[in-house]
């Protein structure tokens, strides 16, 4: 018995370390072979297809490579117009890239990293042709438009609109329009993408003018005019009133614009006088056309007569008169007119 024990011990020994020598000998080679395993190796190289054009997108082919590459990297670089001397691109790191105006009169390649556990391979495109600048100015193909609500106090947003031309950079104007839409002219200042509806802009419809340019020049659109600016706090007045907001000559002519408010919200008649110091007044009637709702801003334009176009003071005197025969107080403005006008 104790003989069988012994034979038993002697044969344990030799098994484990048999056993410890595979597990090696498997270890070192898995080993070995992943330490062995070649870099990438490029067989073709990549290709760049697309308009070697500012705004146009062009698209990176990885080419083909030996050794099977398990991850690539992209960089694309700006050369001269043979090619070389090229500069790798700031942030141009993936397999697609839109040229920029910087581009222009240069030549673009791509580089690509095929990597895998055995290291790098690095293959470089053939050079685009020469990068050329926008051919035509943004179009416009759908208008600009406007978000928020028209009321004093209130914010509005706009939006660019569509545009053909790739264009590199967007400009706004917000403007004032009448209430019947006749005139519209620029809010001095109101160039951002959003607009804080203030007190002047009561009565008035706003519009926003945007102005999309790229290398080749700029093209302008606007947005449709939104709902006539509405007051903080409900309108309740017992008869119209009426403000003069500008009068302007543009030879003999005379532009005026005024704002009208009335709770009737309903069109109401305009009467202006001309008048001035030993000449017999003139007086003409107009109509708002689109009532102020409760408040509206207009501009009318007329041709004095004659016997008021001489040097010495002016004056215009407006009235708006509701249906039910209410009229506003006078709102006068004179002006002392020089020879020649």
């Amino acid at each position: 018995m104790h003989e069988r024990r012994q034979r038993t011990s002697r044969f344990r020994v030799p098994l484990a370390i048999a056993a410890g020598a595979l597990v090696a000998l498997v270890t070192a080679i898995g080993v070995g072979s992943a330490a062995t395993q070649a870099a990438p190796v490029n067989v073709t190289p990549p290709k760049t297809s697309g308009i070697a054009r500012v705004g146009e997108l062009l698209t990176a082919t990885n080419g083909t490579w030996q050794n099977a590459p398990t991850d690539f990297r992209y960089q694309w670089r700006r050369c001269n117009a043979d090619g070389v001397l090229c500069v790798s691109i700031l942030g141009a790191t993936e397999k697609r890239y839109t040229p920029v105006a910087a581009d222009v009169g240069h030549t673009l390649r791509i580089r690509v990293t095929a990597v895998n556990a055995g290291g790098t391979g690095t293959a470089r495109s053939l050079p685009t042709d020469v990068v050329k600048a926008n051919a035509v100015a943004p179009s416009n193909t759908a208008r600009p438009t406007i978000t928020g609500i028209a009321r004093v106090g209130e914010e509005l947003t706009a939006s660019e609109g569509t545009w053909t031309g790739n264009p590199m950079s967007f400009a706004f104007q917000w403007q004032r329009c009448d209430i019947d839409a006749i005139t519209c002219v620029d809010v001095v200042g109101a160039t951002g993408k959003t607009y804080g509806v203030r007190l002047a802009d009561l009565g008035f419809r706003v519009r926003v003018q945007v102005t999309a340019k790229n290398d080749a020049g700029p093209g302008t659109a606007v947005s449709n005019v939104t709902g006539v600016v509405a007051p903080i706090h409900t309108v309740t007045n017992h008869r119209p009133s009426l403000r003069i907001l500008g009068v302007r000559f543009f030879g003999a002519r005379v532009y005026a614009r005024f704002r009208v408010c009335d709770d009737s919200l309903r069109n109401l008649r305009i009467i202006e006088t001309d008048s001035r110091r030993h000449v017999a007044p003139s007086t003409r009637f107009f109509s708002t056309r689109v009532a102020p709702r409760p408040c509206g801003a207009y501009t009318r334009n007329w041709l004095p007569a004659r016997r008021f176009r001489g040097p010495g003071p002016y004056t215009l005197t407006f009235r708006a008169r509701d249906v039910s025969g209410l009229t506003s107080a006078p709102a006068r403005r004179t002006f002392v007119l020089h020879r020649g006008s």
